[in-house]
């Protein structure tokens, strides 16, 4: 008890991790300094002064319990994590989705952590977070700043930890307002749902044949934001701009982001591609359009969208654009409770460490919550079970061959073997998703069990 009232964790970044890793010490008794410095030089991809700003999709993707995503919210949930109890909180109708109001999600996680008695939320950037921990008296320090950490604190990590540049890009689709688009070139469905009564929860843009190839001309042709001379380019395979993904073919975004299956029109029709737009917020004034993340500029932004069929008047809340983000060959440079090798008492949590996505970010705060306050209890590391979400995500930046982000999914977890042999290639596939969830859940249970936080 003594260790945990005399012990401070200092972590850098009030995002997705950083505010879960923030929120699950403090619900321990541990106190935290939780430094985030965007009020004083935020990025072009940041437009909230608030913790735990989602900058891309407002999608924190499925909540069914079989999904690969689902599970891993069933495990974060076990650790009280603050980012799923306010998505809950501010969630708007997305389907089977988790998507969220950003705004009200911001403030309701800002404003937890700002009430929280051990939770000194301070707004500062940091260079060295070696000088900032021996200033505030921490004994452990977290490092979440994600792909948005500032050029200082990226010298710092590239001059002491990595000695090597560790980064790729992202791009952010546009938001559209609503009260601008003409609904009546468009329908709301659900993919493979019919609507009742408007009900559903996304607004289709029907394209035929020579709307799709003059679209996907346009995003070809399109002058593009080009990166400065020492950057190179390397975007996340799942999160691919729609421009690149154009040029790589003439069906290639018909069977991705506008893939029309499932999508049928009023009158029952196929269209031959089809735009979708998820709600952005609980008032249904804005529109994210998926799928469409882009390095067009500004100007080719909205001569090409305003071609689009209802898109004639559009206007944009938030155009797309591009961003760089930072993250670490965590299998080279980390233990496997994502402290470093060369400074053990610091950790790494997030994206930063080579995950791809929101839930995904903040699951590795946990974590490292969860590992940081074993030492503090005199109890050594513990690796998660590799048949757990975590625990997969873990093994996966701990080991691949080439870092490169990954979302979780169930090609991560160990095999699942199934004994019946007269099912269908779709049931199979279900059968071993059900299978895995109940494996990884009843794994993380016996874990936590036989293993206490306390010495």
């Amino acid at each position: 008890m003594d260790n945990i009232k005399n012990t401070k964790v200092l972590i850098i970044g009030a995002g997705l991790a950083g505010s879960d890793a923030a929120y699950f010490l403090a619900s321990q008794g541990i106190e935290v300094f939780l430094l985030e410095g965007k009020t004083k030089t935020p990025t072009p991809a940041q437009t909230l002064k608030t913790a735990a700003e989602l900058v891309c999709t407002n999608s924190l993707k499925s909540f069914r319990p079989n999904s690969a995503h689902g599970l891993l919210k069933s495990e974060m949930e076990k650790f009280g994590s603050l980012v799923l109890e306010m998505a809950y909180k501010s969630k708007v109708p997305a389907g089977d989705a988790l998507s969220v109001d950003r705004n009200k999600f911001s403030e309701l996680v800002h404003k937890s952590l700002n009430e929280h008695p051990l939770i000194n939320f301070i707004e500062d950037n940091v260079s060295d977070p070696q000088t900032k921990a021996k200033e505030l008296h921490c004994d452990h320090i977290i490092i979440a700043t994600g792909p948005l950490t500032t050029e200082g604190l990226e010298k710092w990590i590239i001059e002491n930890i990595s000695k090597d540049d560790f980064y790729f890009y992202d791009a952010i689709a546009p938001i559209v307002d609503a009260d601008s688009l003409d609904l009546s070139k468009m329908y709301f469905k659900d993919r493979y749902k019919e609507p009742e009564l408007g009900e559903a929860d996304y607004l289709n843009v029907p394209l035929n044949k020579q709307e799709y190839i003059d679209l996907v001309n346009d995003l070809k042709t399109a002058e593009i934001v080009q990166p400065k001379n020492f950057e190179k380019p390397n975007f996340f395979e799942a999160c691919l701009p729609v421009d690149i993904m154009a040029k790589r073919g003439e069906e290639t975004l018909r069977f991705s982001c506008m893939k029309p299956v499932g999508l049928e029109m009023p009158d029952g029709k196929r269209p031959y591609a089809v735009i979708q737009l998820r709600r952005e917020n609980l008032q249904g004034d804005a529109y994210n359009m998926v799928g469409f993340q882009n390095r067009l500029t500004y100007k080719e932004q909205l001569r090409v969208f305003r071609k689009l069929p209802g898109f004639e008047n559009a206007s944009f809340n938030h155009l797309g654009s591009v961003h760089r983000n930072s993250f670490l060959n965590s299998k080279n440079l980390l233990n496997f409770d994502l402290s470093s090798k060369e400074y053990p008492h610091i950790y790494f949590a997030g994206q930063i460490t080579g995950v791809e996505g929101y839930t995904e970010s903040a699951s590795m705060g946990l974590y490292v919550g969860y590992q940081i306050l074993r030492k503090i209890n005199g109890l050594t590391p513990k690796e998660f079970p590799k048949d757990t979400a975590i625990g997969a995500l873990i093994n996966y930046i701990m080991t691949a061959t080439q870092p490169r982000p990954s979302n979780i999914n169930f090609g991560l977890l160990p095999k699942v073997d199934i004994t019946k042999k007269k099912l269908k290639r779709s049931e199979r596939k279900t059968l071993k998703k059900d299978l895995a969830s109940q494996r990884a859940l009843e794994s993380m249970d016996k874990f936590l069990s036989e293993n206490s936080l306390r010495g």
